[in-house]
């Protein structure tokens, strides 16, 4: 697969070769354009906000900061329409804290959409969690040495410096996805209350396949996105917009049991492993210690 030697796909919302007054103001002020909490990128550090939305894997986009998800807050569109009946009245919620029986913090759910009725009395929830992509590699060198000098470095070859960054997915499932699915999840399951998950194509294909269900018989929505590329009035392709491709619908504790089991390998293998390590050992020479006779002068 083709990839690019850049490896920034979107700095505070712009690609690194947009330097219209726009993009230029977003860079100078560390805006963000994705309905942050703030008008800024408050990303890693508030003060030195780490501005990456996104990186490329090959010569895609994937999406590594949860906030560039809310672009035009269509992922609560696509939730809503799976928690509740159309017509109906709702409002979003963000970083709801969720505790167990014991008082303790299971987490901040990202978003909880909340149906009311006439009269503001809350009537329904549910949950929809942002999966963004962790990154291996390191990601604030280039950005400061894009930042250093945007248009003598948008077009940067990265390639040969250490620690090439790319998104991480197996991590992503591992140390986020998969415990936000035992803590969080289990309790909203035996709450009966729906839930959505926010993704990436290239993330959501990395995961074991799960058993589909149709819409009335499901307990999870899966709200597959990309970036595409934007096309400006003028025909120009510029920047990227989210796009939602797909929506799987599946049972909780199916899609549980199946991300959170491992894949088994062979146990020859790890035989083989045990057996060098033993050798190592008995092929080790004694360490002998001889002990000065504390009675002589």
């Amino acid at each position: 697969m083709e990839k690019k030697t850049q490896p920034l796909a979107e700095v505070f919302g712009h690609v690194p070769s947009d330097f219209s007054a726009k993009a230029e103001r977003y860079r100078l002020r560390k805006l963000c354009p994705f309905n942050n909490k703030i008008p800024n990128c408050t990303k890693d550090k508030a003060k030195d906000p780490l501005g990456v939305c996104s990186v490329y894997n090959g010569i895609h986009p994937v999406i590594t900061c949860p906030v560039r998800f809310r672009e035009d807050w269509l992922i609560t569109d696509d939730a809503a329409d799976f928690f509740f009946p159309q017509g109906g009245s709702w409002t979003s919620l963000t970083e709801v804290r969720l505790v167990d029986s014991y008082g303790k913090s299971a987490g901040n759910i990202d978003i909880v959409l909340v149906a009311y009725d006439e009269k503001g009395k809350v009537i329904d929830f549910g949950s929809l969690e942002i999966q963004a992509v962790y990154i291996s590699g390191n990601v604030r060198d280039p950005f400061a040495h894009y930042m250093s000098d945007c248009k003598k470095h948008a077009d940067m070859d990265w390639s040969s410096q250490p620690n090439f960054p790319r998104p991480d997915f197996l991590s992503s499932s591992r140390k986020r996805l998969a415990p936000q699915l035992l803590f969080k999840g289990g309790i909203l399951h035996a709450w009966k209350k729906k839930m959505a998950v926010a993704l990436n194509s290239s993330f959501y294909q990395t995961l074991p396949d799960l058993e589909e269900v149709n819409i009335g018989d499901a307990e999870m929505a899966w709200l597959i996105y990309d970036l595409i590329p934007k096309e400006e009035s003028s025909g120009i392709k510029s920047g990227y917009c989210l796009n939602r491709t797909r929506i799987v619908y599946t049972k909780f504790q199916d899609a549980l049991n199946i991300i959170t089991r491992p894949k088994v390998g062979c146990v020859e293998n790890f035989l083989k492993i045990l057996q060098n390590k033993v050798d190592e050992k008995l092929e080790s020479p004694p360490i002998n210690k001889t002990m000065e006779n504390p009675f002589t002068g």
